[in-house]
């Protein structure tokens, strides 16, 4: 890892991200994309050691409390995080402010700031969802090593719960010829619905894959899934979208029985209700009248 003091912490949208790169080793990674400009190798972290301090003048400099969301680009709960301990710096600045947090991580070491959350949470709105793939822990160990099985996720998900923090889980990618199929998604969803997750986020069952991400990940797959590289290429070839030939009916049965159960599963209705500030105090009002 390597440290750089950044110019600003928040994107436009109160997205934001304290690291840059990633140790997780995910084979199908869109972070490895060339279009993200990286100018350094994407294991060596970079680390804005200045982000508490840059949060807190951003959220200063708000009218009025919001949402912060970070973990789509790099999950801030990276092994690192143990002794730089940014997050939850982070942490403490969106609860000094009375501002709310959406956060995704792989890892468990979300639990470790369980008390940070449920302040933010005893005012506004705190969210913790993690990303699922794969039922099998073998293959989990293979398509994304450097983190806990989904078991373990779905797992702290549920202590989150119990603990007042609010869930959801982003389902993907679904591989083509590698998690596509009815037996896995059931298995997924079922731990989902044992969580007790409020929304479930999918966008299409398959994968996306560009330049550089390409790369990285059909060498992954000449090492651990022999011919499996070919059979993309004559599937997909350079095509962004890949989706699994299974699309149609997986996509019919996680409608279904997300929908029968009452979690928001569409994309926009996904994103409105994790980056939708709520005010405990403002509700608290409303129900005097």
């Amino acid at each position: 890892m390597h440290y750089r003091d950044a110019k600003q912490i928040l994107s436009a949208t109160n997205g934001m991200n304290i690291y840059r790169g990633c140790t997780h080793g995910c084979i199908y990674c869109d972070s490895r994309s060339s279009c993200y400009r990286f100018d350094h190798a994407f294991e060596d972290v970079e680390v804005k050691r200045n982000a508490p301090e840059l949060l807190d003048l951003a959220l200063r400099r708000k009218r009025r409390p919001c949402m912060i969301g970070t973990g789509s680009m790099t999950d801030p709960y990276l092994p690192l995080e143990r002794t730089e301990k940014l997050m939850r710096r982070c942490l403490e600045v969106i609860d000094r402010h009375s501002c709310g947090v959406a956060i995704l991580t792989k890892s468990d070491l979300v639990m470790r700031d369980i008390d940070l959350l449920q302040s933010i949470a005893q005012t506004s709105k705190a969210v913790v969802c993690t990303t699922l793939t794969t039922l099998d822990p073998a293959l989990c160990a293979v398509i994304e090593p450097g983190v806990p099985s989904s078991q373990e996720r779905a797992a702290m998900l549920k202590t989150m719960r119990r603990h007042g923090i609010r869930t959801g889980v982003w389902l993907c990618p679904i591989l083509p010829f590698i998690n596509d199929t009815e037996e896995n998604l059931r298995g997924l969803l079922d731990l989902c619905f044992d969580a007790g997750v409020e929304m479930i986020m999918n966008f299409g069952m398959g994968v996306t894959l560009r330049d550089g991400n390409r790369q990285y990940f059909y060498a992954k797959l000449d090492a651990h899934f022999p011919g499996m590289k070919q059979r993309y290429i004559r599937a997909f070839g350079e095509a962004y979208q890949c989706p699994s030939p299974n699309e149609r009916h997986l996509t019919e049965i996680f409608r279904s029985e997300c929908r029968t159960r009452g979690i928001l599963c569409e994309p926009e209705e996904c994103f409105s209700w994790l980056m939708r500030y709520e005010s405990r105090f403002d509700a608290a009002q409303m129900s005097l009248f």
